[in-house]
């Protein structure tokens, strides 16, 4: 995997891919991390939203992460409709210091599937796997609960870098993926039917996320 700066060329895919989580989870350093290879040990809670980009290349195509940040906070739950609004990939991070924001990743996946557009790709991040010895939450529970909601899973450490690119770009070749798999079969009805011609905006399966080229957060060609 290849990552671009922001001025070489042209994205072929653009997604939309949202952190969420408890404050003080670390969701600002891991996007720090990963889009600026930077970390802020004293970083204050995010107040309201921003998003920075990321360039990877995946199979020759070239793919925009978009990536959103907002504190978890209650207090800035207004901003949710809009936060969650066509993403198709998301991060929900938890402490492995705290169990309490461990606790909480039930109520931040209601929240994602009630403000999102779509089923988004999820994985459930559980993060500050550096403080070792202050572990309240164990690497078998997480794996558990991620797979009891169907998510993937993955330890990260924003303060030593573990996993953290490896956790964004798991996200990003599953969206990729899914995509591809849908635009084959999108081929092979016309294939089967010359006549046949969709909607001219969106392939759905179901069960997966729906993706629509050329607009919204997604996949711009």
């Amino acid at each position: 995997m290849a990552f671009y700066s922001e001025e070489e060329k042209t994205e072929d895919y653009l997604f939309k891919i949202v952190l969420i989580g408890d404050s003080a989870v670390g969701k600002s350093n891991l996007l720090a991390r990963f889009a600026r290879d930077e970390f802020y040990p004293n970083s204050k809670s995010t107040i309201g939203v921003e998003f920075q980009t990321q360039k990877m290349d995946i199979n020759g195509k070239e793919i925009k992460a978009q990536i959103w940040d907002t504190a978890g906070q209650e207090r800035f739950r207004a901003v949710t409709s809009a936060y969650y609004r066509g993403a198709v990939g998301a991060l929900v991070v938890y402490d492995i210091s705290r169990r309490q924001t461990f606790d909480s990743i039930g109520r931040w996946l209601n929240e994602l599937q009630t403000h999102s557009d779509m089923n988004v790709v999820t994985i459930l991040v559980g993060n500050k796997s550096d403080l070792k010895d202050a572990r309240e939450v164990s690497t078998s529970e997480g794996k558990a609960l991620a797979e009891a909601e169907g998510l993937f899973f993955m330890e990260t450490s924003a303060l030593d870098s573990s996993n953290v690119a490896a956790a964004f770009q798991t996200i990003v070749k599953e969206i990729y993926n899914i995509l591809s798999r849908k635009v084959m079969i999108s081929q092979e009805l016309k294939k089967q039917d010359p006549t046949w011609m969709g909607n001219g905006r969106t392939v759905v399966l179901q069960g997966e996320a729906s993706v629509e080229p050329n607009k919204g957060w997604c996949c711009s060609f």
